[in-house]
C-alpha cells in the first residue's frame, strides 16, 4: 500500500504542468491562422480583381477576378469558423449557444449585405458604385463580427484584425477605381501577412 506521506515526484509535477500548458496552447485561437488565412485572401483576390479591372471599360473587376476572390473569401471564411469553433470549444464561458449566435450573426451579416448590393443594383448605380458598396459593406460585416469575436473570446489579435479590415476598406472606398483594389490587396492583404510573421515571431519567443 503505498505511503500518503511520500513527496510527489517533481518529474510528474513538471509533466502535469506540461500537460495543461499544451492544453491552454492548443486552445488559444491562433493569430497567425487569422492573419494569414485572410492575408492571403486579400492579397491574391484583390489582387486578380485590380489585375482585370485594369483592361476593363468600366474600372471594375471583371468576371474572373471577382471569382478568384469569392472563392478565397469563402474559404477564409470557412477556416476562420472551423478554427474558432474548434479553438474555444468545451472552454468556460464559451457556451454552444453563445457559438450559435455567433454563427448566425455572420449568415445573417452576409444575407443583409446581398440584398444591400441587390438594392443598390436596382437603383441603377453604376458598376463602380456597387463594386465599392459590396467590397465596402462585406468587409465591414467581417470586421465588425471579428471585433464582436475578439471581445467575447477576449483574443487581441482577432479584434486588431477586424479593425484593420475595416479601416483598409474604408481608405480603399475613398480611392478611384481600379487604385481600390490595390490599396485592399497591398495594404489590407500585405499588412495581415506582415500581421501573421509578427505573431509567429512572438510564439517562438514565448
Amino acid at each position: 500500500m503505498p505511503d500518503d506521506d511520500t513527496p510527489p515526484d517533481p518529474r510528474e509535477g513538471l509533466a502535469i504542468v506540461a500537460a495543461q500548458q499544451r492544453r491552454v496552447r492548443d486552445s488559444d485561437v491562433d493569430d497567425r491562422v487569422l492573419f494569414g488565412v485572410w492575408g492571403v485572401a486579400w492579397l491574391l483576390g484583390y489582387g486578380a480583381q485590380w489585375w482585370t479591372a485594369t483592361t476593363s471599360p468600366t474600372r471594375t473587376a471583371t468576371g474572373v477576378g471577382g471569382l478568384v476572390f469569392g472563392v478565397l473569401a469563402v474559404a477564409g471564411l470557412v477556416v476562420t469558423l472551423v478554427h474558432v469553433t474548434r479553438a474555444t470549444h468545451g472552454l468556460a464561458g464559451t457556451s454552444r449557444q453563445v457559438g450559435a449566435m455567433y454563427g448566425w450573426a455572420w449568415m445573417l451579416g452576409f444575407v443583409g449585405q446581398g440584398l444591400l448590393v441587390a438594392g443598390v443594383v436596382r437603383a441603377d448605380a453604376s458598376p463602380v458604385v456597387v463594386t465599392v458598396v459590396a467590397n465596402g459593406v462585406a468587409c465591414l460585416v467581417v470586421g465588425l463580427l471579428y471585433m464582436a469575436g475578439g471581445a467575447l473570446w477576449r483574443e487581441v489579435s482577432m479584434y486588431a484584425l477586424g479593425g484593420w479590415m475595416i479601416l483598409t476598406a474604408a481608405a480603399a472606398g475613398l480611392v478611384a477605381m481600379p487604385a481600390g483594389y490595390l490599396v485592399m490587396s497591398l495594404a489590407g492583404g500585405g499588412g495581415m501577412l506582415v500581421g501573421a510573421a509578427l505573431a509567429a515571431v512572438r510564439r517562438r519567443r514565448a
